[in-house]
């Protein structure tokens, strides 16, 4: 059908499927908007396709673009730099770039992570309103590895939002830190969220901090990329 619409008598005949086969299949393909029924009693392609194929070239040139920025993040901290959205509730990596340490970071492209305990999960829902925190953290906070009492991650997490970063303070491992902040569409909407992360030794409290303006600076730049402007004001 990628070529043209057909009949469920042509889909049968083309795969070697019984006639049944084929209208139960395409019956639930067409529930889930992979397939459409057309005036003509064909079944053709259906919208759920067209989004999909939107989601992957997207998610492929957001990578693109902000690669150079990443490996400049990267050389400039010598740590290992994420690229990550949220898809399903969950961190997805879309990319990541070893630092230059011999430091092991667990994650991997593709892979997933809670948003709850991760820098760029945070960074991912700094717009977040308290109702909903604190819904995703009556949900979701057993899935910490190191749990933090309600009202003192939603209180990091109000400050967080006023200030345009996040930190990982070990709530997912305990021996890693790092250092997100989001990256911003033209119309000003959270579509990803980049960090720097390494090993408590490396990443310290002091340094940390001092992360903060360099990671924000980049995550700046790629949401000019994107078409996000003006760049946003940090406070405190």
């Amino acid at each position: 059908m990628a070529d043209q619409p057909a009949t469920i008598a042509d889909i049968a005949a083309a795969t070697g499927l019984s006639y049944s086969t084929v209208h139960r299949i395409v019956s639930v393909l067409v529930e889930q908007r992979y397939l459409k029924l057309l005036a003509s009693r064909n079944v053709g392609l259906g919208p759920r396709l067209i989004e999909l194929n939107f989601a992957a070239h997207s998610r492929l040139d957001l990578v693109q673009r902000a690669r150079p920025f990443l490996e400049e993040l990267s050389r400039l901290t010598r740590d290992t730099v994420h690229l990550a959205r949220l898809e399903d509730g969950e961190v997805s990596y879309l990319d990541k770039l070893a630092g230059s340490r011999a430091v092991e970071i667990s994650s991997r492209i593709g892979g997933r992570k809670p948003v709850i305990s991760t820098g760029v999960g945070k960074a991912l829902i700094l717009d977040y309103s308290d109702d909903r925190l604190n819904d995703l953290y009556r949900s979701d906070h057993s899935l910490m590895t190191h749990p933090v009492p309600q009202e003192e991650w939603l209180q990091r997490m109000r400050d967080y939002r006023q200030r345009g970063f996040t930190f990982d303070l070990g709530e997912d491992e305990a021996s890693i830190r790092c250092v997100a902040a989001p990256l911003r569409d033209t119309t000003g909407r959270i579509v990803a969220a980049i960090s720097v992360s390494s090993t408590i030794e490396h990443m310290g409290q002091t340094r940390m901090s001092g992360l903060v303006d360099l990671v924000v600076s980049v995550a700046d730049r790629i949401s000019a990329d994107l078409g996000y402007g003006p760049a946003r004001k940090r406070q405190g």
